[in-house]
């Protein structure tokens, strides 16, 4: 984030278009690989509830799917058009081709799954639109896993913060003293599922080799 401003802060002062902004950024704009997006979309959810954000949670929630639909496609329509440049571009602090690389590699083995699967993964999400234009994947097709992907996560990480902040209020529960470790614990299970996913694709190539291999015997 920022340097010296918490999340909290930078909702407070910026608002519902501040965090709209950074999660189109994030795949939208190719900065993306430095910006909290899972937990500026939880602590969002969380401080609508607690009325610091004055707007309605459904409205919030569109306006951040939204954003992060079309911060993709944006992406995406770089990649098809120039995006095969960027693998010549030098390394800069804010660059490095090996991010691009390694977006590259899990589109590759995920396919299409990758655009939903990259949404839970820093950086790799920041450049896997990129590289579904790059191979010019059909756009109709990327736009089904764009949308999908785009509810998993920022609907669903928005909504987790909402209610959870209404069940801390119904406990009796002091939302201040839990909100960071908290939101660190929704990053981790968020991340927990194209994880698991992607251990288990690969123990999969491993019995495939093994058969393989043992029929060549």
């Amino acid at each position: 984030m920022i340097p010296g401003i918490d999340l909290v802060t930078f909702i407070t002062v910026f608002g519902v278009l501040g965090v709209a902004a950074i999660i189109f950024a994030e795949s939208g704009l190719l900065i993306g690989f430095f910006l909290p997006g899972d937990s500026l979309l939880f602590t969002a959810g969380l401080l609508a509830h607690e009325g610091v954000l004055d707007i309605n949670i459904h409205l919030m929630v569109l306006i951040l799917f939204l954003a992060a639909a079309a911060g993709d496609s944006v992406g995406y329509v770089f990649g098809r058009r120039v995006g095969h440049r960027i693998f010549n571009r030098p390394n800069s602090r804010l660059f490095k081709r090996e991010y691009v690389e390694k977006a590259e590699t899990f589109y590759n083995k995920h396919g299409g799954k990758a655009i939903v699967l990259a949404r839970f993964i820093p950086i790799v999400r920041t450049f896997a639109p990129m590289v579904a234009g790059i191979a010019k994947m059909e756009y109709l097709a990327f736009l089904v896993y764009n949308v999908f992907g785009a509810l998993l996560w920022a609907v669903g990480i928005a909504y987790i913060g909402f209610y959870l902040g209404a069940w801390f209020e119904s406990q009796g529960i002091d939302i201040d003293r839990y909100i960071i470790p908290v939101a660190l614990l929704i990053i981790l299970l968020s991340v927990l599922p194209p994880l698991i996913h992607t251990l288990k694709d690969g123990d999969n190539r491993k019995r495939l080799r093994s058969r393989l291999k043992g029929s060549r015997d």
